[in-house]
């Protein structure tokens, strides 16, 4: 059987950083805003490394960076809220995932009475409490107990593949 011309016919050997992010870019992924009030502000940072667990019981987990300096404000809090970004919110995604300035400037959201931060005009809200924390090697696996979930039928997903922003289409 013939190789098709477009792939290698030995896999690369290359695992550099650089190679690795370009190659998991290529697996498309949703945004997830993870956030909570921290002396009554709203904090938080966007996330595409979130994964569905369990049904029973409800479970998920997302794949933080150890250099995040956001996470360790945020992993002691009793309930964090998470919202499944729609395709209109790229530019607050942009804002989610800086380092600089306010995050949440120019977003509406709602916090709920556990303090769970919310944004409005999501695909999915969850809360959620930190159940487990794992070894990821460069990153630490948060294992979560969902509270409650809040779908939001017919607002598209931000949906990110290969560094950019793009939009579902149905396929014909």
């Amino acid at each position: 059987m013939a190789t098709p011309a477009h792939h290698p016919t030995a896999p690369s050997a290359d695992l550099s950083a650089a190679t690795l992010r370009q190659a998991f870019g290529a697996y498309p992924t949703g945004v997830v805003a993870i956030g909570a009030l921290r002396d009554g502000a709203p904090d938080g940072f966007a996330a595409s490394s979130f994964v569905s667990i369990s049904l029973e019981p409800p479970m998920i987990a997302v794949s933080v960076a150890r250099t995040s300096t956001t996470w360790p404000r945020l992993a002691g809090l009793p309930v964090l809220g998470l919202s499944v970004l729609s395709h209109e919110q790229g530019a607050l995604c942009r804002r989610l995932a800086s380092r600089a300035g306010d995050r949440f400037e120019g977003s509406d959201w709602q916090a709920t009475p556990d303090g769970a931060v919310l944004i409005e005009g999501a695909a999915l809200w969850l809360t959620a409490r930190v159940g487990a924390v794992y070894d990821g090697g460069d990153h630490e696996i948060v294992l979560m107990e969902l509270l409650t979930a809040e779908l939001f039928p017919g607002v598209e997903p931000l949906v990110f593949h290969t560094s950019q922003f793009r939009e579902l289409s149905p396929h014909a």
